[in-house]
């Protein structure tokens, strides 16, 4: 069963700017560590920055809640499989929240894709229930 679905767009250009203009202290409000490591080993820096921004925000919109009710940027945070499937796992209050989401007997298990074509970084986010068996 679905619990919640999010999307975001955002614009590349405009994440470069943010990261000029604010650079570490952007980086570090926002993004893991492993995030900035993976971001900043890439030929497009401010796309892969980019895409997990979106994707963070895609997170917080399949959790119901948005960027508000006390859930921090890095309580969502995007690696990747040795596929390169992108995968998100959420602490502190994320992780709360999609424990109160998901229903007696169900896992919660968070889709996620992320695609770029500059100037834009898109991000698609399905928090789905499966049953325990």
């Amino acid at each position: 069963m679905i619990l919640g679905i999010g999307t975001d767009l955002a614009n590349i250009d405009r994440i470069a700017g943010t990261l000029d203009r604010f650079g570490d202290r952007f980086r570090n409000r926002v993004f893991t560590p492993t995030e900035q490591a993976k971001a900043e080993a890439r030929h497009d820096t401010p796309g892969t920055y980019a895409k997990r921004w979106a994707a963070k925000e895609a997170c917080s919109k399949a959790l119901g809640t948005g960027l508000r009710m006390g859930i921090a940027w890095k309580d969502m945070a995007v690696s990747n499989l040795h596929t390169g499937q992108p995968v998100m796992a959420v602490t502190g209050w994320a992780r709360e929240r999609l424990d109160q989401m998901t229903p007696p007997g169900h896992e919660a298990i968070i889709h996620v894709t992320l695609t770029d074509d500059h100037p834009w970084a898109q991000a698609f986010v399905v928090i789905e229930a499966r049953r325990i068996a």
